[in-house]
Formats: C-alpha cells, structure tokens, sequence
C-alpha cells in the first residue's frame, strides 16, 4: 500500500486576515517534505462556494506551481468536475497535459461530477444530469489525448474536428480515477476500467464489500481509456503526535468539524428528491436526525480502534493503516490539513507517518500502464 496526502484546503473559524494565503502557502511546504520522504502522491479536490470546507477552487494553478518545486511525488486531481458547465472536455485534456509536461509525467487524473447542492446550482447544473455529462466527457478526454484529430457529437456537447494540443507525456495518457463517494460508484468505475477514489464510507470493513464489488465488476470492464487502472484509494483524517493523547487533544474538535461540516454539505438533499442522489439524501436525513456533532476522547478513542480514523501515536497510526492494507487499499489518501490543526502539527503527522508507518507496509510500485515518453526523462 502506497501513502498520499488529500487536500480540501480548508479553514475552520474563528478565520484571519490573510487565512487563505497562509492555508495555500503552508500546504505547499507539506507537500515539499512529503515529496522529500517519498509520499506516492498528494490529491486535491475542485470545489466551490463552500465556506470553511474548501478553498481548492482552482487547483490546476496550484498543481502547477507544485509541479516546479517537486521532483517525485504525483500530483492526484481528487477530483476535476467534468459536467460541462464547471469545465469543458476539451480545456480538460488540454489542462491535464500541460500539467503533465510541466511535471515531467506525474499527473493522476481523478474526475466526478459533483456532490452538493451549493455546486451544482451555483453552476445551473440540473443534478439528473451530472451523471450521463460526467460519463460523456470521461469517454471523449483520452480519445483527445491519444488521436491526432478529434471530433464529437454527443448529448451534451459537439466539437467538429480539430487536434487538440498539446498531448500529455505519459504514453497512452495519465491513470484515470474516478471519485468513489457513494458505493454504486465502485462498480461504475470497475466497469469503465478506471481506479476508485474512495472519499466517502472508506472504513475498513466497509471498504471490503466496496472493493470486492469494484475487483468483480473490472473483471469485464470496458474500459474508456486505452488502459484499466486496477487501482483503489480510501481516504480518512490523519493525525499523528508522538502520543495519543497529544494526537486526540489536535484530533478531536477536527474530527467534530469534519463531521458537522460533512453534514452540511448534504442537508440541502434532507428536502428534495433527485434522481441519482439518492444516498446523499439519506446521508442528510442521517445528520439531520444526529444532530450534536461532538463527541468525548472516548468517543474518538472508539473510531481510533475501529479504525474510522487514523489519529493517535505511531503505533495507533500503524494499526489503522494495517486495516486498509487488509482490505485491499492500494493507496491511503491523508487529510492532514484539516480543520484548524496549525501547520507545524502537519508537519509532524507527515514527518512521523514517513519515519514510523511507511516503512513497516509494503510498497507497491507505480502504476506501469501510463509510462513517461523518453524525450521527457
């Protein structure tokens, strides 16, 4: 099992003047040591209008100034939003292969459709038809990356013939993912040859049935790209102190936020009925009918041995992460910056996880299906 880090680039309140410089700024040094001590990747999200939780709006300009002050570690899109009115197909596969230049062959493409209400009206995407755009634009992008012309003519958008340029490095094209928030979407990627990108129920135990699923249905894939990406990733909140009880003191009002916050996002769906979104609904009614977010350090003790979250000392840490290697976690993706954990706490989970867990898994090598064109190396 690879390590990763996961970025929102979030801020709980109380907020300062000049907060979002700093988040952005400090994120940037994370992600150099993690480079450094041999992180796999660091993932972030694109999202929008969605105070506190995430300030990532934008992170191709972010992975673009990381591309040029790291060396080894892959640079994860977790996720790009493919329905047309966030971003266009075509200035997808144009973005991902500048990055991919830019970084000398180190992008992962991670993709979805969105999962907030806040999202999809800010944008006047009707959320019926996030899906279908989201499946529509996964199939045109690799074609764009591996055909010298390109034409269209689909539901929800047309492009005569044209070359679209440049093309990425990695020969055929990037690993492409798929973001895995809700379990029916494990088998939509297994069955479109692409890695799963758990955001969502990615507690071990949980997670075997969802992987189970996704290995059965990538059995027959049909894939979309010109290669299956055989891979699966589950994310969870690290903190990690040399001792549990600092772990739990930093860990507890984060873990509190992420839960309220998390609920939030869904509550819009408690009062309408979508089709696709079902399970969101669900979740909102779920938080809605929970109401008091926080919890006692024995409360958060409980998630820690179960394995809900990977906050504690090294040892703590370990034990968690031995959880998802079992269940068949190919990589672990670690919100580090979260809530108002300050920065040099970050540094420490980074600098520990490195020192104290990663050596004690195994490591699995880079995907071989995506290789760097020789003129890049």
């Amino acid at each position: 099992m690879e390590f990763a880090l996961q970025y929102e680039i979030q801020r709980s309140r109380p907020h300062y003047e000049g907060f979002m410089y700093d988040i952005y700024h400090q994120a940037t040094e994370q992600v150099k040591l993690a480079d450094r001590l041999g992180y796999h990747s660091v993932w972030t999200v694109e999202h929008h209008f969605l105070n506190e939780w995430s300030y990532s709006s934008a992170p191709e300009v972010w992975y673009g100034a990381l591309s040029q002050v790291t060396t080894r570690i892959r640079l994860g899109h977790g996720v790009c939003l493919l329905p047309i009115p966030f971003n266009h197909p075509a200035r997808v596969a144009e973005r991902i292969a500048v990055l991919d230049i830019m970084s000398n062959g180190r992008v992962e493409f991670g993709s979805g459709r969105s999962i907030t209400e806040a999202e999809l009206d800010g944008f006047q995407v009707h959320p019926e038809d996030s899906r279908p755009m989201w499946e529509e634009a996964i199939a045109a992008i690799p074609k764009m990356w591996t055909q010298q012309t390109f034409s269209w003519e689909g539901k929800y958008f047309r492009m005569p013939e044209r070359e679209v340029i440049p093309k990425p490095i990695q020969k055929p094209h990037p690993p492409m993912w798929v973001a895995a928030t809700q379990p029916t979407t494990w088998e939509v990627a297994g069955r479109k040859g692409i890695g799963a990108l758990g955001f969502g129920i990615s507690e071990p135990g949980i997670l075997d049935k969802l992987i189970g699923a996704y290995k059965k249905a990538i059995k027959e894939a049909e894939p979309v790209g010109a290669f299956i990406n055989d891979r699966t990733a589950a994310a969870t909140v690290c903190i990690c102190a040399p001792t549990r009880e600092e772990a739990i003191a930093l860990g507890k009002d984060a873990i509190n936020f992420t839960t309220r916050k998390g609920a939030e996002l869904f509550t819009p769906f408690a009062n309408r009925e979508v089709k696709g979104y079902e399970y969101y609904k669900k979740m909102a009614e779920q938080a809605v009918a929970l109401g008091d977010y926080r919890m006692s350090d024995a409360d958060l003790t409980k998630r820690i041995e179960a394995g809900a979250v990977m906050v504690g000392d090294p040892e703590d840490c370990l034990k968690v992460a031995k959880m998802y290697e079992s269940a068949g976690v190919d990589l672990l993706l670690m919100l580090v910056q979260v809530a108002s954990v300050p920065h040099e706490k970050v540094m420490q989970t980074i600098d520990l996880v490195a020192k104290h867990v990663m050596p004690k898994l195994r490591r699995g090598a880079q995907p071989a299906s995506a290789e760097v064109s020789p003129a890049a190396r």
